[in-house]
């Protein structure tokens, strides 16, 4: 029964890192931050696995395979989207950007993990698509496109997020189907925790000011975000397929924009409404099992 939840815990959790870094924004800096969270996060995990007696890895190459897929799923994934949406990256065109990446990741899998999407699939991966688009338009029609070459390398580090975490769920799909998830989860926040120190320290600056808004923003961005939704997303990955998980992350511009409107009193317009609506549709598409795959499962 919990699985059939779990989905929609994941986004519900997943999207609220948008409000929380939206909180944090004027109190820390982004990379800073980011190494901070990390590294509690895996200390957090870490004494988890020893008091619910995990079991480690016991094979070099997994803890190997954990922690470089940590370093695309997490290091190489928020760094450079925090830091180029902190550089000015306007927030439409990132939700553009990051509605790209259940496609890729969508296409990715099929040559590269070779996974078979039915006609069911692949329509509900691009009504996903579309309904971000709508979401967003009003947004997209308000951006100034002369000053975008501005913006020509946060654009390009937005874009480098978006790849890295389509690398890292294909890695985390094809490497780490074995071992325990709990100490899964602690390497890979290791290995995030390798790339956002020299990160932090050559372009970011050691900021955090210890308000009570802040360390609250902290203290969920750990138990919430690191530990509750990304246990969650490595669960989705490894019970189902990378498609299916990928095609969540269409439900967090719509659902972001209704939280940011109850905690932040930003409009929901009727562009948003629709948006979502179509959306939810797309990811229902996507993942509902064809008649195939139930008789497939039934053998």
């Amino acid at each position: 029964m919990f699985n059939r939840f779990v989905p929609v815990i994941f986004v519900l959790l997943w999207s609220s890192g948008w409000i929380v870094a939206k909180y944090a924004a004027f109190h820390a800096d982004a990379l800073f931050f980011l190494f901070i969270r990390f590294g509690i996060s895996a200390l957090a995990i870490a004494l988890f696995c020893v008091f619910s007696g995990a079991r480690f890895p016991v094979q070099p190459r997994l803890v190997i395979h954990a922690m470089a897929s940590g370093v695309f799923l997490h290091g190489l994934y928020l760094g450079p989207l925090w830091w180029a949406i902190e550089k000015g990256v306007p927030a439409g065109l990132s939700g553009i950007i990051a509605g790209l990446q259940p496609l890729l990741t969508a296409i990715a899998a099929v040559f590269l993990l070779g996974e078979r999407l039915t006609p069911l699939q692949r329509l509900g991966l691009l009504i996903g698509f579309i309904g971000i688009g709508i979401a967003i338009s009003p947004k997209l029609a308000a951006l100034d496109f002369s000053t975008l070459h501005d913006q020509a390398l946060p654009l390009a580090v937005n874009l480098l997020g978006m790849v890295s975490v389509t690398a890292g769920t294909l890695y985390q799909k094809r490497f780490l189907q074995s071992g325990d998830i709990r100490w899964i989860a602690t390497l890979q926040y290791v290995g995030a925790v390798l790339v956002l120190l020299p990160a932090s320290l050559l372009i970011g600056e050691w900021h955090y000011d210890g308000s009570l808004t802040v360390n609250l923003s902290m203290a969920w961005s750990v138990i919430g975000l690191s530990m509750g939704a990304i246990g969650l997303l490595l669960m989705l990955i490894r019970q189902g397929q990378v498609s299916r998980a990928a095609s969540l992350v269409y439900l967090m511009p719509p659902l972001v924009a209704v939280e940011a409107a109850l905690f932040f009193g930003e409009p929901l317009t009727p562009a948003i409404i629709t948006g979502a609506l179509v959306v939810v549709m797309g990811v229902y598409l996507t993942n509902r099992k064809g008649s195939g795959e139930r008789i497939a499962n039934r053998e």
